[in-house]
């Protein structure tokens, strides 16, 4: 840390002028990410499982796509019509077979399926998907989906609510952050470490691309956070550096000692929160693992941005870092930075003289909020996350609610090394099974190879698609099946597989960071067991509204009656790393006035009265910047987005500011064992 100071101190116009040049490179090519994200379409299927083997097989044996790309819903169905259409698609090479029409229960739609050819990438896949869905724009009654065209729109929803987000989130985060700091000079600065990261997560999203698709979802979550983080970080150091000007005046000790301390806490923060990230990388889908790898990665841009643009900033600044105040702004900040005791150190004297029911009350109420977490229903990804009116959502509910068993999106067989005798006699059993709807005779891919088409007639999350699917496989010969209910049971699978190690892996090392940071063993146990709380409650609310179908209304959506698989597992990686970035913010300081001879007590007071109001407006941006995600169209961003902020909010209010004085109150001088024995200090 000593050497980041002196670097400032030295050559602040150097390091500036280096973050300028990075700036230009990152906006550069760092603004066209968004455009070239999503090159992979099995963000949500997990590698090596006999789902994708199922899928691969298939499209070697056949040289044409596995499941259908493109599905065309066709109302009022005329033969000219239906040409048009026909004709539409087989301008693309890309989609060389059109299955027979599909007919729904009244006769008033048809629908055509056509599969891509297996040997292109599925890059063009979705530009040829593009295309058709442009020729198609001129038939009347005419709405194009399938998996090629739902990932296209997916893509450019993900690229508009992002723009969206960003132009309502700065101006919020400006006004509040010059709220905080009473000053135009000093709000700036959060802001604009907050634009650094997210140019330099652009940046850093497009190099990890080539070396591996990142999903498109990643982009909205990431900036989010890289924002947040970036702005949550500046704001650490620019009050711990106002404190610094009061207690010595502006020059090389202020800057030293503002990186000595509040800059360690970055550093941890930064460490802990891209660690916590990343376990998500453990799991073997592509949105998971490109979320947790780019995650930590903008976790610990944001630390390096705060940790090298502003000490330099602050040596030229110098006292300028509270220009363009007011006098009473600036008075007020005065008294902030010398730490006179204000609401929050009564607060915190006020929770420990009753600490037994201040912990019971909080606990309680954390619990409450987390009980509909218990009855949480899961679904799969499909063409719903989309908003209503797009048309691969259009044709997907007409799909589930008009057509009857189809091969739109059927479960698949696929037999290798077999004879025609053996085929159908699998197909036999097969159809003597209680939820097989519909069994299509097997079909020859290549010698030895056969295909078999089945459906349960029943929407491929139904229990009786599920139960289809295991029954399939554990008939002889146990065939590779494939399918979107297939692709769902391995989701599921993996994730129940390896979340306990991701569990274990990311309380084991938040646990050791935290213990670095306190150099306590209790402290971080404490910590570990308030973010299950936290991350329980935000949980809970998440299921009360998203699967409940509450506040549609308000937040613009269409429940979809459950919550996504893959979104606890997110919600729980990125919270908890954020739940424990807020913790290491206020027990430093914490630490840092025990150190100095307070007793337990009045050390968590004070820590209290210099971290509450700064952990309170870093939560408020935080949740500004994620939260503004809530504007998404995406259900699956929007879900995420507002999960993420009541986590924050959660921890920074019922955490933070009653619960950890409470059991700080209570454990007294074993909050620092083994550093200090129970009469080491009075």
């Amino acid at each position: 840390m000593g050497h980041l100071a002196d670097l400032a101190v030295r050559a602040p116009r150097r390091v500036l002028v280096a973050t300028l040049a990075l700036t230009v490179v990152a906006a550069v090519l760092g603004l066209q990410t968004p455009r070239l994200l999503g090159r992979g379409s099995n963000d949500f299927v997990a590698s090596g499982s006999q789902s994708l083997r199922a899928e691969r097989g298939i499209e070697r044996a056949s040289g044409l796509s596995a499941a259908p790309q493109v599905l065309v819903l066709v109302r009022d169905p005329t033969p000219q019509r239906l040409a048009q259409v026909s004709a539409a698609i087989r301008a693309e090479p890309i989609f060389p077979a059109i299955a027979a029409p599909l007919h729904s229960r009244n006769g008033r739609e048809t629908l055509l399926v056509a599969y891509a050819r297996a040997n292109v990438s599925q890059r063009l896949w979705r530009q040829a998907a593009e295309r058709v869905n442009t020729r198609l724009g001129s038939i009347r009654g005419v709405e194009m989906g399938g998996t090629a065209l739902a990932t296209v729109q997916v893509n450019h929803q993900v690229q508009h609510d992002l723009t969206r987000a960003e132009e309502i989130a700065f101006p919020i985060l400006f006004l509040l952050a010059l709220w905080v700091f009473r000053s135009f000079v000093a709000a700036l600065l959060p802001i604009l470490c907050g634009g650094l990261t997210i140019l330099g997560a652009l940046l850093l999203l497009r190099g990890l691309d080539v070396l591996m698709p990142v999903s498109t979802y990643a982009l909205n979550i990431v900036t989010g956070s890289g924002l947040g983080l970036g702005i949550d970080y500046s704001l650490l150091l620019v009050s711990r550096y106002r404190e610094e000007l009061v207690n010595s005046g502006p020059g090389r000790e202020a800057i030293r000692t503002t990186v000595a301390t509040a800059g360690r806490t970055v550093a941890f923060s930064a460490v802990t929160v891209a660690a916590a990230i990343s376990t998500l990388a453990i799991f073997p889908l592509g949105y998971l693992r490109s979320m947790g790898i780019a995650g930590a990665l903008v976790a610990l841009l944001a630390g390096l941005v705060a940790l090298i643009v502003l000490p330099a900033l602050f040596a030229l600044l110098g006292q300028r870092v509270n220009a363009l105040a007011p006098r009473r702004w600036r008075l007020a900040a005065e008294r902030a930075a010398r730490g006179e005791r204000g609401a929050w150190y009564r607060l915190a004297h006020t929770l420990m003289r009753r600490p037994i029911p201040v912990a019971a009350a909080a606990t309680a109420l954390l619990v409450l909020l987390g009980l509909p977490f218990l009855g949480i229903r899961f679904t799969g990804m499909d063409a719903s996350v989309l908003p209503v009116g797009i048309s691969s959502r259009i044709v997907d509910q007409a799909v589930r609610s008009d057509f009857p068993a189809t091969a739109a999106s059927p479960a698949y067989a696929l037999l290798e090394h077999t004879t025609a005798a053996q085929a159908k006699a699998y197909a036999a059993r097969v159809r003597g099974l209680p939820y097989a709807t519909l069994v299509r005779a097997p079909r020859l891919l290549g010698p030895g190879t056969y295909e078999l088409q089945v459906s349960s007639g029943r929407p491929f999350l139904a229990s009786s698609s599920q139960r289809l699917v295991r029954e399939m496989r554990a008939l002889p010969p146990k065939p590779l099946v494939g399918g979107s209910t297939a692709q769902y049971l391995d989701q599921k699978h993996s994730i129940g597989t390896d979340l306990p190690l991701a569990i274990g892996l990311l309380c084991a090392v938040t646990f050791v960071l935290l213990y670095g940071a306190t150099r306590s063993l209790i402290l971080p146990l404490k910590a570990l067991v308030m973010n299950m709380l936290t991350l329980s409650a935000a949980f809970g609310i998440l299921v009360f509204i998203f699967q409940d179908g509450r506040l549609q209304g308000l937040l613009d959506y269409r429940s979809q009656g459950a919550i996504a698989l893959t979104q606890p597992v997110v919600l729980f990686a990125i919270a908890f790393g954020l739940s424990t970035d807020y913790g290491v913010f206020l027990l430093t300081r914490i630490r840092e006035a025990w150190e100095s001879g307070l007793p337990n007590r009045e050390a968590v007071a004070v820590g209290l009265e210099r971290t509450g109001r700064i952990i309170t407006a870093a939560a408020l941006l935080f949740c500004i910047a994620v939260g503004s995600f809530a504007t998404s169209q995406i259900i699956l961003v929007k879900e995420i987005g507002i999960g993420i902020a009541l986590a924050v909010l959660i921890d920074a209010s019922i955490v933070r500011a009653l619960l950890v004085p409470a059991l700080m109150a209570l454990l007294g001088r074993w909050n620092w064992w083994p550093r200090s024995s129970p009469r080491a200090r009075a």
